[in-house]
């Protein structure tokens, strides 16, 4: 019959098929564009196949599976920063920090029985993003709470004033590799890159007290120090002064020592002589002495006593002297 209805001829010219021609591209290219994922140069992407994971992939482009396979992305090279005892509130040239309501965590037992208010600054990377992911619930409180544990624990092994002065950068590196070591016990993926003192002070209530003391110290170690140069001038005045007599003393000794060996080998040369001719070594002994004695009397006139007339002449000669 001519009136008869062909079904092919009404689905080739019905909606249906211009429908189906601009869906079908649609849908393929919505398969394509989930097929594809990228992962930045800073991350590392987890790929889970059914909630399972499957693999973890680099940086670049890459496929995965549509509607089956999930990709969770890591940033493995960025460095993470966690504070204790203070928080940074506005980051800049001129930082703003806020440190009220952090006394608990700041506030640490030392191992002479004080108490030291410590800020320090931990800084971290993730090592392996799947451990990261999936072994530990909350990384970054699990990596705050070991923090917290091994600097008390590092604290606490050392007197106040070793926190205070000389042991802060081993307290530092101590407490770093303790937290590497228990963090890569829990397999957390992560790795510490830095634990930094920002300052370790008393606490404000007992501050002022302690700066006292700390200026009374001060004061005695100055007055000590000044005691002792005092101490150490008059010592080494004294010690120079007894060696300058020692020295004297040494020196007289050998000069007398050699002045009697000169006098004893004159005395046996004489005795030699003497020895030989004894009047006449006498006799010489006699002529030299008077010459010695009377040239140092410039005043006295030697004279026979048998001579006469010699008085007025001595009075003209004294008279033309004057």
């Amino acid at each position: 019959m001519s009136n008869d209805i062909n079904i092919n001829d009404l689905l080739k010219n019905s909606p249906l098929k211009s429908v189906k021609s601009f869906i079908l591209p649609f849908f393929v290219v919505f398969l394509l564009l989930g097929s594809i994922y990228t992962v930045d140069a800073n991350e590392n992407a987890v790929v889970l196949r059914l909630g399972k994971y499957n693999s973890t992939t680099g940086p670049g482009l890459h496929l995965k599976l549509p509607f089956i396979d999930t990709v969770e992305k890591v940033k493995v090279d960025y460095q993470y920063k966690q504070e204790f005892g203070f928080r940074t509130l506005r980051p800049g040239v001129k930082t703003q920090y806020s440190n009220r309501g952090y006394e608990g965590e700041s506030w640490m037992l030392t191992g002479d029985l004080k108490i030291a208010e410590v800020k320090w600054v931990v800084q971290y990377k993730i090592k392996d993003a799947k451990d990261y992911l999936f072994n530990v619930k909350n990384v970054e409180n699990t990596i705050f709470d070991v923090s917290e544990a091994a600097v008390r624990l590092m604290i606490g092994d050392r007197s106040f004033i070793e926190v205070l002065q000389a042991e802060r950068e081993s307290v530092a590196i101590e407490a770093r590799k303790y937290m590497q070591e228990l963090l890569d016990s829990y397999k957390c993926g992560v790795s510490i890159q830095l634990v930094q003192l920002q300052g370790v002070v008393p606490p404000e209530p007992v501050a002022d007290s302690f700066n006292e003391v700390n200026r009374a110290k001060q004061e005695q170690e100055t007055l000590i120090n000044e005691a002792k140069q005092a101490y150490n001038q008059k010592i080494f005045l004294v010690e120079g002064q007894a060696e300058k007599i020692i020295t004297e003393a040494n020196g007289y000794a050998i000069e007398r020592t050699n002045q009697a060996e000169g006098d004893v080998a004159l005395f046996e040369s004489i005795l030699l002589e003497y020895n030989k001719a004894p009047q006449i070594t006498k006799d010489r002994l006699y002529l030299e002495t008077m010459e010695y004695v009377l040239s140092n009397n410039k005043n006295k006139i030697i004279v026979d006593k048998d001579i006469e007339n010699l008085v007025p002449f001595l009075n003209q000669k004294l008279n033309g002297l004057k």
